[in-house]
C-alpha cells in the first residue's frame, strides 16, 4: 500500500507541472484569457463608452484574440500602473498608446509596432508659444509615465505631471502651464471635443515634439505569447485592417511599414 501512494505521488508531481500549471510560459492564460492593462482616457485608442472601454487598440487586440482562439480581459487602471503592471506578471498586456523605448525595452517585450504617432504640443488659442522652440522656460503638463513626461523632463522643461490626461488638458486651460504634450492622435481626438463647447480654444502646433513607434508591452520572458501575437499582428498591419480601424475612429493612420 505505501508502495503504491509513493507511485502516485510520483506520478502527480511528473503531471501536476503540466495541467496544473497550464502551457504559457509563467503560468498565466491558463484560462486561455488574454488580460489587458489599458488607462481608459486616450481616445482614438482607448476611451469609455457607457463605462466600457473601446478603441483603436481594443479592436486591434479584440481581432488578435479570436485568431488565438483567446478571451479578450480588459483591467483599467492609471497609467503609470500599467506597465509595472506587466512586469509583475499580474498582467498579459499593456497597452494606452504604448511608445517603444531604449529604455522601456530593458523591462518590457514589445510586439512589432502597429503605427507611428508623434508627441503635439497644445497651447490656448492666443498663446505665444508658436514652435517648440519657444517652450524654454515655460512649463508643461503631461500624464505620468509616458514618453511625453521622460522627453520633457530629459530636455529640461519645467513639467508638472497629472495621472489623468484630462487632468494635464484642465492645466493647460486654467492658465497653471503653458502647454500641454501629447500624443498628437489623442490630442486631435481631446481638443475637437474641448473645443466644441469652450470659449477659450485650444491648438495643437504644426510642429511636433518627437516622433515614435507604438506596440503592445508583455512581460519579459512571454517569447512565444509575443511571437504568437505577432502572427496575427503582423498580418493586420500588412493587409490593410489596422488602417480601416483607425478610419473607423477618424484617426489618420501612418504605417510602421516603410
Amino acid at each position: 500500500m505505501k508502495k503504491l501512494f509513493l507511485i502516485l505521488t510520483v506520478v502527480l508531481l511528473v503531471v501536476c507541472p503540466v495541467f496544473c500549471l497550464g502551457s504559457s510560459e509563467n503560468g498565466k492564460n491558463a484560462d486561455n484569457t488574454l488580460t489587458i492593462a489599458t488607462s481608459p482616457d486616450f481616445p482614438p485608442f482607448e476611451s469609455l463608452n457607457n463605462g466600457k472601454p473601446e478603441g483603436i487598440e481594443i479592436d486591434i487586440l479584440d481581432l488578435i484574440c479570436k485568431e488565438l482562439g483567446k478571451e479578450l480581459k480588459i483591467e483599467q487602471m492609471d497609467f503609470d500602473s500599467v506597465l509595472p503592471g506587466v512586469q509583475a506578471g499580474k498582467y498579459d498586456v499593456g497597452v494606452s498608446g504604448i511608445s517603444i523605448t531604449e529604455q522601456r525595452k530593458k523591462n518590457v517585450l514589445f510586439t512589432e509596432p502597429y503605427c507611428l504617432a508623434a508627441q503635439a504640443i497644445v497651447v490656448p488659442e492666443k498663446s505665444k508659444i508658436k514652435s517648440k522652440a519657444d517652450l524654454d522656460g515655460k512649463k508643461v503638463s503631461v500624464q505620468s509615465g509616458t514618453t511625453a513626461e521622460s522627453f520633457c523632463m530629459a530636455n529640461g522643461y519645467d513639467v508638472s505631471s497629472y495621472a489623468a490626461n484630462s487632468d494635464a488638458e484642465a492645466a493647460v486651460v486654467f492658465g497653471k502651464v503653458d502647454a500641454w504634450v501629447i500624443d498628437d492622435l489623442t490630442a486631435a481626438d481631446m481638443v475637437k471635443v474641448y473645443n466644441a463647447s469652450a470659449g477659450v480654444k485650444l491648438v495643437i502646433l504644426d510642429e511636433a515634439m518627437t516622433s515614435e513607434p507604438y506596440a503592445f508591452a508583455f512581460k519579459k520572458g512571454n517569447d512565444t505569447l509575443v511571437a504568437q501575437v505577432n502572427s496575427v499582428l503582423v498580418k493586420l498591419v500588412s493587409d490593410g485592417t489596422v488602417a480601416k480601424i483607425f478610419e473607423k475612429y477618424d484617426a489618420p493612420y501612418t504605417s510602421p511599414v516603410k
